[in-house]
């Protein structure tokens, strides 16, 4: 396929130019496509080949100047092209990618495997100063801001998934705000525990090194690197047998709401469930929670705390 496919009826012109998506792995594009879908924007998808949800074709097909499209993992030159084929003056990058698949085995082994384009071996081998997920991603923003679409805030179009500051609980729908109780309800070990990790995770994200520690009784038990959140729990749980940890989760100080935005959701508590934590402390209006509803509901029955946290020394009382 050398380019997006129109999906839907034709259509004329239309006052609103299309959104683009480009989608990786996981429930979060589907949340952005589904939300642009309400809103009654036209969406021009890019998904990523192996790891996007077939799905999003349907989503925008829902609109009749929707295009989906497959692309593959390093080829941005090819999502350029097909992004602003379709009319895109702005894009929305997210959804799950195993950056630790890519450096699995022999560096020809890989280049035969994702077939990069001759722009993502330039910004590569030639743009990037290191190799980090923050490095990366803003040469790939940069990238396509010079071919003239721009990259925007990932949580533009799904305010309601951000976490809130305090306990919270199920109830609710996802589209409803959550039911929140104050920090002071939170178990007081926890929030002992995050407080101490807090300050040290903090400046591991600012490094881009990861953005997720596990802590018990103020030892730190893993820390999150590129195997990321869901190695780092069951790491925490084989390291940890005895359980009772805290996940504590943050934003970079520095966080650039374009792309890598920690996110939660169903699949998070029940591995941390699985591996023994009693709690995930999160920053509050800069984490993603997916399937906010079932996400609560997992937490409660499987007895793991979600605790959102905006600034936890200030909120607590805690020393940084």
């Amino acid at each position: 396929m050398k380019r997006c496919d129109p999906v839907g009826e034709s259509a004329g012109a239309s006052a609103d130019a299309p959104i683009g998506l480009i989608a990786g792995a996981g429930e979060l594009p589907l949340l952005v496509a589904r939300n642009l879908c309400r809103a009654g924007r036209p969406l021009a998808v890019v998904g990523l080949r192996g790891w996007a949800d077939p799905r999003l074709r349907a989503l925008a097909a829902s609109h009749a100047r929707g295009r989906f499209c497959w692309r593959g993992i390093v080829q941005v030159g090819r999502w350029a092209r097909a992004l602003r084929r379709a009319g895109c003056r702005e894009v929305v990058m997210v959804g799950r990618v195993r950056k630790a698949e890519m450096f699995a085995g022999p560096r020809w082994l890989q280049w035969l495997r994702y077939l990069p384009d001759c722009t993502t071996i330039r910004l590569w081998y030639f743009h990037v100063r290191d190799k980090r997920n923050d490095t990366l991603l803003a040469a790939v923003a940069d990238e396509l801001g010079r071919r003239g679409v721009t990259m925007i805030d990932s949580t533009r179009y799904i305010p309601e998934a951000l976490a809130p500051e305090g306990l919270l609980v199920p109830g609710g729908a996802d589209d409803e705000p959550p039911s929140v109780r104050p920090l002071s309800d939170a178990p007081r070990a926890v929030i002992a525990d995050a407080a101490f990790a807090w300050p040290l995770l903090k400046q591991i994200a600012a490094m881009d090194i990861g953005q997720s520690i596990a802590v018990k009784e103020r030892e730190i038990i893993a820390v999150e690197a590129i195997e990321g959140t869901d190695r780092l729990i069951e790491r925490a749980g084989a390291l940890c047998p005895q359980r009772g940890w805290t996940l504590v989760k943050v934003a970079k100080p520095d966080q650039d709401m374009r792309f890598d935005v920690p996110t939660i959701g169903p699949a998070t508590i029940e591995n941390l469930a699985r591996a023994g934590a009693v709690a995930v402390v999160v920053e509050s209006a800069r984490t993603i929670i997916l399937e906010r509803s079932r996400t609560l509901d997992l937490a409660r029955r499987l007895n793991v705390a979600v605790i959102g946290v905006r600034d936890l020394g200030a909120s607590t009382g805690a020393p940084r």
